[in-house]
Order: C-alpha cells, then structure tokens, then sequence
C-alpha cells in the first residue's frame, strides 16, 4: 500500500498563528519536545531527594521538610507552567522550539540552586533562593513571552492569556523580593505561602472568569502520567542507593536480594496505583474539575519523590551514617507512601463524585501493612525485612482492584456518562 510523502513545506517548522489547539483532536499524544523538556526534571528531581534524604539523615526535619516542600512546588509548578500551556497552543514551530530550550535552560538553573537554598535552611540563616529564582527568571520571561505571543494571536482568548502573563509577572516580582529582605524564616514561610496562592489563583481566574483556553484533556492526563514516571525514576535512584549500601556492608546476601525487591516492588506498585485514576475520561467531559486534580498532582509526585529520597536514607542507615533510628528511617519511607495512596484515593473520589465503601476495606488493609512495617522497626527487625513489608502497602490496592475495584470503577464511569448525557 503505497503513501503520499510528507513535503518540505508540511516538514519544515516555519512560524505558525498560535490559534489555539482543538481541545477534541484525536489521538493527541505528547511531542518529542515535551517528553525532551521533561528530561531536565530528572536532574532538579534527583538533587531535591538527595538533599532531603541527606537532611532527614542528620535528624534535621523540620529544615527538610520545609526545604524539600518548597523546591517540589517550585519544580512541579515549572513543569506545569509548560505543560498546560503546550497542551493549549503547541504550534511547534522553530520559534516555540527555541522558546522551551530557554525554558529548558531555566529549569537546569533551579536544579543548580537547590541544594545552596536546602544549606540555607538547615543553617537557619536567611533563605537563599537566589539562584533558584535566576531560573525562574529565565523560564518566566519565555513563559510570558509564550502568552503574550498567544494573546496577539488568539483574539477570541486574548483575555485568557493576558491574564496568565500577568499573574505570572506579579508573582514573579514577590519571588525576587525574597533575594533582597532579609526576613526570619517564619516571615519567609508565610510569604512563600501568599505567594504560592497568588500563582494558583492565576490559572482559576484564567480559565474559570476569562474564558479559558482550548487545553486537551487526554493529552494533559497523558503528560502528567509521564511526569509521575520522571517521579517514580527516583525510587529506582533509592533502590539502588540502598542495594548497594547492603552489598558494602554484607556482600551479596538474603538482604540484597530482598532490599532489591522490596524497592522493585515498591516503585513498581505505585506506578500501577497511579494508572487507576480514570483522569482523561473525567477532564474530558468535565473541564471544571481540572483544577484539584492537577493541582493535587503535585502532592503525588511530591510524595512519589519523597519515597525514593526514604530509600536513600535507609541506605545511609545500613551504611551507619544516619544520627536517626530505625524506627524514624521506616517512617521516612512510611510516610510519604501513605500520602501517596491517600492522595490517590482522595483525588479518585473526587474526580467521580462518589464515594466507593469498598476503598475504606482497602485503606484499612493499607493502613494494617504499613503499621505492621513501624511495628517490625520498633521490635529491631532488619531493615531489608521492613522494606519488604512496606512494599506491599501500594499491592493491597492492586490485588483489590484487580479482584473487584476495576469493576466498581466500570460501573461509576458508566454512571458517569449516563449523567452527563442526560
């Protein structure tokens, strides 16, 4: 069967109208510029873990906490800055290619600051988000230059864009402010705070008072899957941290195989838990709900990060170079696993509006395993052992879905539809 080939013209990437994408084009997948764009969050992701291992390592919690939750909203909200606005106006063209190497270039120059800004924190002197701010810098003035560009050429949603390119603006503003006040942390918390909803609110009023623009619901659902999955490349980081620790320390033995396993199992059961969310179908007939959900998004890629920065400190842990117990390294695992799952429940019960009584059995049971993983560190249990056991907190919920959840979630998106249609 013989094809027309492609011309020069339908080959080359000369300007095009940023006219806005058709929100209902079929088979819309992720380009090869996005999934390159991607490439540069596995650096800010890799150092942000091994900063807040290392600072949960030393004992020090509340500056890894505060530290790590400020550079994974910076990191998500770079990536999400990008991605909905590709999504929505996506010409490909060479000058919207040459547009997101800068953006490119800007995310690198956050990955460089995080660990001076993760210094600054554990000092406790004034937060020195310089460098991470020079990056933003950067990617905003391409990302302004992208809606302004947009609005030029999109009249019917000139509104829309305009509003992004000054919230983005505004907030970048407050974001400078922090290089030169010199403010107590505490002052500094609740201005990253302020700021942070003035950077949420800029998308809602958008879309929701403005008119919005044409993003594509399975495209999106699509883009944020593979940014869970530059996630999840860090608990292949942790897992490999951690064998290694054990082969140092032991050689190869039982331990290995199972601290191989237990990680494998881990970062390979969530993968699996986060594929339940039926968020394309959802997003496609109900825009509005857009909102929480990508917005939760960043609460389960933070918590997805989070797991495989625990792995390392388990590895410290075997290596002896923590100042912490082995109750406090199960939990640096145990934590961010259950806000995981339970973010991935709560986000499913809202994206269909119900309810399911069969997920309480199932959290239940999630909730009985990673019990039994701090149980089995209070009684010394060996970390290997405990690692295991936490691995199958997330397989709970894929043998109760595979047995009977698939099932209950055929029924609600049948439901689903009927309501939509009527």
């Amino acid at each position: 069967m013989s094809t027309i080939p492609p011309s020069a013209e339908a080959l080359r990437h000369h300007s095009r109208q940023m006219r806005g994408r058709d929100p209902h084009e079929a088979h819309r997948v992720a380009t090869p510029l996005e999934l390159l764009f991607d490439l540069t969050f596995v650096t800010a992701f890799g150092l942000a873990a091994s900063q807040f291992a290392h600072a949960q390592a030393e004992g020090h919690y509340a500056a890894a906490l505060f530290g790590f939750g400020f550079a994974s909203f910076a990191i998500c909200w770079a990536w999400i800055n990008f991605s909905w606005f590709a999504s929505a106006y996506d010409t490909d063209d060479w000058l919207f290619r040459v547009i997101t190497m800068v953006q490119m270039t800007g995310v690198l120059v956050l990955a460089i600051g995080l660990p001076r800004m993760f210094a600054s924190i554990e000092h406790g002197q004034h937060l020195d988000n310089s460098v991470m701010v020079l990056g933003y810098v950067i990617m905003r003035a391409a990302m302004v230059f992208q809606w302004l560009r947009a609005a030029k050429q999109d009249p019917a949603r000139r509104r829309a864009c305009l509003t992004y390119a000054v919230a983005i603006s505004l907030a970048q503003l407050g974001w400078a402010v922090l290089i030169f006040v010199d403010l107590s942390l505490g002052m500094t918390f609740i201005l990253i705070c302020t700021l942070a909803l003035i950077e949420l609110a800029g998308p809602v009023i958008a879309e929701h008072k403005d008119g919005g623009t044409p993003w594509h619901a399975y495209h999106i659902a699509e883009r944020y899957s593979l940014f869970a999955i530059i996630a999840l490349g860090e608990g292949g980081v942790g897992t490999v941290a951690t064998l290694s620790a054990v082969i140092e320390e032991q050689g190869w033995t039982a331990d290995a195989a199972l601290v191989c396993i237990a990680g494998s199992g881990l970062t390979f059961g969530m993968w699996w838990v986060y594929y339940l969310l039926p968020s394309a179908q959802i997003l496609h007939a109900h825009r509005n709900r857009a909102f929480v959900w990508g917005y939760g998004q960043i609460m389960i890629v933070a918590s997805i990060v989070a797991t495989g920065a625990g792995l390392d400190v388990a590895a410290y842990f075997i290596e002896n170079k923590t100042q912490i117990g082995p109750l406090a390294t199960v939990l640096s695992v145990a934590i961010p696993v259950s806000v995981f799952l339970g973010s991935i429940y709560g986000l499913y019960t809202y994206l269909l509006d119900r309810f399911d009584p069969f997920h309480v059995w199932l959290l239940i049971a999630t909730a009985a395993v990673v019990a039994l993983a701090v149980i089995a560190a209070l009684a010394g249990t060996d970390m290997a052992v405990c690692l295991v056991i936490l691995m199958l907190a997330p397989a709970v919920t894929v043998v109760g879905y595979e047995m009977l959840g698939y099932r209950h979630q055929a029924e609600a998106l049948a439901q689903e539809d009927h309501r939509t249609v009527h």
